[in-house]
Order: C-alpha cells, then structure tokens, then sequence
C-alpha cells in the first residue's frame, strides 16, 4: 500500500514535469512546444506549430497513460509513460544536434535550456515511480482452490478431524456405545466389613 502510494506520487510528479516542460525554453529560447511532432522524424525547422501539433501532444498522452496507470495501479502503464517522454525527448536532441551540427550547454541563455532537462527529469521519475510501485495484488478467490479437498485416496483419520473426506472405518455396522454409567466400579469402594452399630458383623 504505501509502495503504490509512494510510486503513484513520483509518476504523479514525473507526468506534471513533462507537461510543464513544452513550455519553457528547449533550445536557444525557442519553447518546446514550437516543435512540431513530424519534425522529430523528418529534421527540425523553422516552422512554429499549434499546441495540439507539437511535443505537448505527445506528453500530454504519457500523462494520461500515467493516470490511468495509477488509478489501475498498473506498473506497465506508467512504465510506459516514461518510456514516452524519454523517447521524444532523446528523438528531439538527435534531431536538434543534426540540424546545428552539436548541441551545447551556455551560460548566456544559448544552448540546452532548462525544458529539457526537466522533460528528462520527468521520465526518469515515471520510471522510478513505476519501479517503486507494487502494482495490483491478486484477488483472495485464487488462493481458495490451492488446497482441495481429500479424496478417498487420503481419508481421514479416526476420530473425525473436522475435514473433509471419508473416513478410515468403512465397517456398516453402527459404532459401539459407551456404558451410559462412567462413575467408579461400586465394587472398589465397598465399606471394610466390620462389626456394625449392635455389635453383628456385616455381612
């Protein structure tokens, strides 16, 4: 329980971050979200896409998967989710790093921004959270039929044991009952003989 709340948190937070980061800076301050989604796969231009046409889209559908993957509690779902977001993104630096020639990190706002990198931050958590999670448990019904009932090829034993299955007596003749009277044999506590109140022994 606290594992799947624990990894439901961290894919929570992983699919927020990859959805945030189309609009921050990806590149030499152009927003993630002015990449259009064809570009990851023919080469990066120029062009600047609507919302629904860019790398949003494609987070935007991780982050459902995320969802749907908590509320089922599933570990592929949301495992896939950050398989998502990591794969657009990594797409997107080899498509950037073929259209300049390399990718670079500067100080002066040039380079790599901070989108990205929260974009990869957000897959590694749907990853992690996936990892951390439990998943779903199997449901009590399938641990009723792990032990069967005895056959007669292992009765039971004598006297009943409360278990199913016959019995090691197979005679039909009804089961003999005990002596209704169980209290100590009056014949081992008779009185010591002796002379009684006249004087006349006992007899």
């Amino acid at each position: 329980m606290i594992r799947n709340v624990l990894g439901s948190m961290l894919a929570l937070a992983g699919a927020a971050a990859a959805v945030l980061s189309p609009f921050r800076d990806w590149y030499d301050g152009r927003l993630g979200r002015h990449y259009r989604i064809e570009e990851l796969f023919t080469g990066v231009t120029a062009g600047r896409p609507g919302p629904l046409g860019s790398i949003l889209l494609a987070f935007l559908f991780a982050a459902l998967l995320t969802v749907v993957g908590v509320v089922l509690r599933s570990r592929l779902l949301v495992a896939a989710a950050g398989v998502v977001v990591l794969g657009f993104t990594v797409l997107w630096m080899v498509r950037q790093g073929q259209a300049l020639g390399s990718l670079a990190v500067a100080g002066d706002g040039s380079g790599l921004r901070w989108g990205v990198a929260e974009a990869v931050a957000g897959g590694v958590l749907l990853l992690v959270g996936a990892a951390v999670m439990s998943g779903r448990r199997p449901a009590r019904g399938t641990h009723d039929q792990l032990y069967k009932a005895p056959g007669s090829e292992n009765p039971d034993t004598w006297p009943p044991t409360q278990e199913p299955g016959p019995s090691v007596q197979t005679s039909t003749l009804p089961e003999p009952e005990p002596e209704l009277y169980t209290g100590p044999d009056p014949a081992a506590h008779r009185p010591d003989e002796g002379p009684d109140a006249d004087g006349r022994p006992r007899r």
